[in-house]
């Protein structure tokens, strides 16, 4: 009898072959080496992004900031009911609320300067061709007044059209300050414009971008990278607050001052003084210039009761209401807020006063870590 053939399908007793040739010759050294190989990629390109947009990271920087000082409000805003979904509408009022408190302040003072033009063109004339008048208060210094009357004497009093001086206001080297002040402000104002555009990108993005970092620093450094990276915000919420904040308070208050003593364009000097105080130690230089200016008009009485008020009003603020308002959000000591806001500020300019703390937020987390 002839045998039939088995049914089904036959067994073969050689191993199957792999779909992909490759597959096999995929030993575990060889796959190391391709994740290195990855790795290595991914972080030369992720520098070379970085380098092609280098210009444009201090905008990426203050949207940031800005964006994590305010994402609590835009969370908020968001929340309510007759905001819903509306988050192109959100972000466009929040950045322009945000533009009008830089350009209002700045309109002001233009506005207050181009008023005080014309005097101060007048006083300029004057001095070409009569010179500056001594005032009466160098007669009533308390040491040196001698060698400040002859110094006056001599380069001041008389007429400055054909002084030394007024032939330096016309040389090259003023021409070339102008310009670089020219070039300053234009980009500036265009690191500005380009800050708010990134902003408002930012809050349109909303809760997605929240949600797509979280899971994304939760996926690439655990949960500790996480909550560092959170602690890190809230660092920086807390600076952006404290310097606001005191600044705002010291600008009120020294307006105050300004007011009784009897200065004028108290409301500009009082601005100014707001924004300088937010910077450390800053709000002396505008409230000394004052009592000067007081000082020089014989009022001695008005100069020293401003400097006095001013110098209680810094010192409180200084070392009690800000390392009180950024060390509690921070968890960090005085000294390191300190060091976290001047150091910040050498290293990286404006945008290192907020960095700093964060990055001495990351210094306390570790050493934290370390002791415990």
């Amino acid at each position: 009898m002839n045998s039939r053939p088995p049914v089904g399908p036959s067994r073969s007793t050689h191993p199957p072959r792999s779909s992909h040739p490759t597959q096999s010759l995929l030993t575990p050294e060889r796959v190391k080496k391709q994740r290195a190989a990855s790795l290595a990629l991914y972080i030369g390109l992720v520098l070379l992004a970085l380098w092609v947009v280098r210009d444009f990271l201090p905008v990426v920087g203050w949207a940031a900031v800005l964006a994590i000082a305010l994402w609590p409000l835009l969370r908020k805003v968001e929340g309510s009911r007759w905001l819903t979904g509306r988050t192109t509408l959100i972000a466009a009022v929040l950045t322009l609320a945000i533009a009008l408190l830089v350009v209002l302040p700045v309109g002001v003072g233009i506005a207050q300067a181009l008023r005080e033009a014309h005097d101060l063109t007048d006083w300029f004339k004057a001095a070409q061709e009569n010179g500056i008048a001594m005032p009466d208060f160098i007669h009533r210094l308390p040491f040196g007044a001698h060698q400040a009357e002859a110094w006056w004497q001599a380069y001041l009093t008389p007429p400055l059209r054909d002084s030394a001086a007024m032939k330096g206001l016309h040389s090259t080297t003023v021409v070339t300050l102008g310009r670089h002040f020219g070039a300053r402000a234009v980009h500036a104002v265009t690191v500005f414009a380009f800050m708010l555009v990134t902003l408002f990108v930012i809050f349109q993005a909303g809760p997605r971008l929240s949600g797509a970092l979280a899971r994304g620093l939760q996926r690439g450094f655990g949960e500790d990278g996480a909550q560092l990276v959170q602690r890190m915000a809230t660092a920086v919420r807390g600076t952006v607050s404290g310097l606001v904040v005191v600044g705002l308070g010291e600008g009120a208050l020294l307006g105050v001052a300004y007011f009784v003593t009897g200065l004028p364009h108290v409301a500009l000097l009082a601005l100014i003084t707001a924004i300088a105080a937010m910077l450390p130690f800053c709000a002396p230089i505008t409230f000394s210039l004052a009592a000067l200016w007081l000082f020089s008009q014989g009022s001695v009485a008005s100069a020293i009761g401003l400097l006095v008020f001013g110098s209680i009003v810094v010192f409180v603020a200084e070392h009690f209401v800000r390392p009180v308002l950024i060390g509690s959000s921070t968890r960090l000591p005085f000294l390191l807020v300190l060091f976290g806001i001047l150091g910040g500020a050498e290293t990286f300019g404006l945008l290192g006063l907020f960095i700093g703390p964060a990055l001495m937020t990351v210094l306390m987390v570790l050493w934290t870590d370390l002791v415990q």
